[in-house]
């Protein structure tokens, strides 16, 4: 058994952290020391690493719970965990194509900035982030 402290050391996560993942019943302590301190088991240790996996692979802390849930539902199958993986990845997807479109238009403004020496009245780029047409704004409403 450890206290949250070696918890931490043993999956290299800091206590506060440790302490978030309790409260968001992500972990849980397996009992308490006769001091009244909160007590971890080895299983702990691989919860906290299967959490941390799994926010490397981009998912959220409320996905997580969602795997952990199905991890301990008799009823749940493999092609449950799958769902959510793909559902992830066409996530990840989507995000990938918007940060190129982004990279792209920043590149292209870039490439407008040729004075870098010009005055700031003058630079493209804030002229560019400034010009929003009155067909823009009338889209929003």
């Amino acid at each position: 058994m450890f206290t949250i402290g070696k918890l931490g050391t043993l999956s290299g996560v800091s206590v506060d952290t440790l302490r978030y993942y309790e409260r968001e019943a992500l972990i849980a302590p397996t009992g308490k020391s006769g001091g009244g301190y909160r007590l971890y088991d080895e299983n702990s240790v691989r919860r906290v690493h299967f959490i941390k996996q799994a926010q490397q692979c981009g998912f959220a802390l409320a996905e997580i719970r969602e795997f952990l849930l199905l991890r301990g539902r008799d009823s749940a199958c493999c092609n449950d965990v799958r769902k959510l993986a793909i559902e992830k990845k066409l996530q990840l997807e989507q995000k990938i194509k918007t940060l190129r479109a982004m990279s792209t238009a920043l590149d292209g403004l870039i490439a407008d900035c040729t004075d870098a020496h010009g005055a700031i009245a003058d630079c493209p780029i804030l002229a560019a982030f400034e010009s929003i047409t009155l067909s823009q704004v009338n889209h929003e409403d």
